[in-house]
């Protein structure tokens, strides 16, 4: 983590994990969010230290992240997304590698810039969607769209990084603080400066304490900012992404060029047979997420 944002985050009241859970979890919520480098990221965290608490666990406050997304094999749900779908849905397995707990997430779409997610616990973190799993994404999506989800869902993606959680002392408005982020594909692995960050703030109206801060230093939010997109269009998977271009310029990710070879539904002669092959990681192990022991319910 940056040194300077570290020294900012030493004055903050810890709050364990327990503390943490035992808030009301804002699982419907509006988000903004914020890419900004250390300089500009730390005189908002400094205004907020009465306000918010820091989740720490015994003495680390930056915890590591590796969520895996799956994706059919047209890439449907980026290309729903790029193209702000209504109806969309990601599915992914986050695994808090501190912690060792592992989640299957679902993440809905709900209007007036609502946003569900939906969590089910899992064993591992699964490289591919059992039928349990599958069923879930099924279950949430018919329960928030009315209708059936009839996509097959392989392994696309895989990003890493490390976050840091603010959570107000009043009410249960949250912020989380992302870092070091890592996109790996099976071809190619690429990664943000280590001195950017992307701020997501969660609160019930899109307006909280931490929103105050960003205006009060002349810091907008960023429109269309999802890890999931900025990683398939960092590691050239799709052949559209301009939608993304202010998030990626802001990270300082603009080496960026469309693959006319990628899927894309909206030609009935997009190839579907893409496979994301198992590459083996160093930090995972032979397993790729290996045995590393991470923090369940501590940002979105």
């Amino acid at each position: 983590m940056d040194p300077t944002i570290a020294c900012a985050l030493e004055h903050y009241r810890p709050i364990s994990l327990d503390g943490l859970n035992a808030k009301a979890a804002m699982l419907e919520r509006i988000d903004n969010k914020y890419i900004l480098r250390a300089h500009r990221l730390r005189p908002i965290i400094e205004a907020l230290r009465d306000s918010f608490d820091v989740l720490d666990i015994e003495g680390r406050r930056a915890f590591s992240y590796a969520t895996r997304y799956f994706d059919d094999p047209l890439l449907r749900g980026y290309y729903d997304h790029h193209q702000r779908r209504r109806k969309r849905c990601k599915a992914r397995v986050r695994h808090y590698v501190d912690a060792g707990f592992s989640y299957l997430e679902v993440k809905l779409n709900e209007g007036r810039a609502m946003t569900a997610k939906r969590r089910l616990p899992v064993e591992a973190p699964l490289m591919q969607l059992d039928d349990p799993c599958l069923d879930f994404v099924r279950q949430c999506y018919h329960d928030c769209y009315g209708d059936s989800f009839d996509k097959e869902l392989i392994p696309v993606i895989l990003i890493e990084y490390q976050r840091i959680t603010l959570v107000a002392r009043e009410g249960g408005e949250r912020l989380t603080i992302d870092t070091a982020m890592r996109f790996h594909s099976a071809c190619c692995t690429k990664m943000a400066a280590p001195d950017m960050f992307i701020v997501e703030t969660k609160s019930a109206r899109g307006n909280g304490i931490a929103d105050k801060s960003f205006r009060a230093e002349h810091i907008q939010p960023t429109k269309r900012v999802s890890k999931f997109c900025i990683g398939m269009a960092v590691t050239a998977q799709v052949a559209r992404h301009n939608g993304f271009l202010p998030a990626l310029r802001k990270l300082g990710l603009t080496d960026v060029a469309a693959n006319p070879a990628a899927p894309d539904p909206s030609s009935l002669a997009a190839p579907v047979s893409r496979i994301f092959h198992h590459v083996p990681h160093p930090r995972f192990g032979h397993a790729e997420f290996g045995p590393v022991p991470a923090i369940a319910r501590a940002g979105g």
